[in-house]
């Protein structure tokens, strides 16, 4: 799904206009990813978790040569799937 098709979605469900949704969703967005940056975690009660944590640095291969190299710590962003969600899918 794009991100055109979600909002047209979303205008359909909630009768707002496209460019209404379209606002909405990049303020979900924004808080979403403002949230996870103050305070690393994001709990939507029955859709799920997402939770930023820190990846170790480690040792990699780069696929076309073969040659180990070195992968720096990170942070990724992790989803987990509420118990409603997974039941839906």
């Amino acid at each position: 799904m794009t991100k055109a098709e979600l909002v047209a979605q979303i205008a359909s469900k909630t009768n707002f206009t496209k460019a209404a949704s379209e606002k909405f969703l990049a303020a979900l967005l924004e808080a979403v990813q403002d949230t996870l940056i103050a305070e690393g975690k994001v709990s939507l009660a029955g859709f799920g978790a997402f939770t930023v944590e820190e990846r170790k640095a480690r040792k990699g291969r780069n696929p076309r040569t073969g040659e180990t190299i070195s992968i720096e710590a990170c942070k990724v962003v992790k989803f987990r799937p509420g118990k409603t969600l997974k039941d839906t899918i």
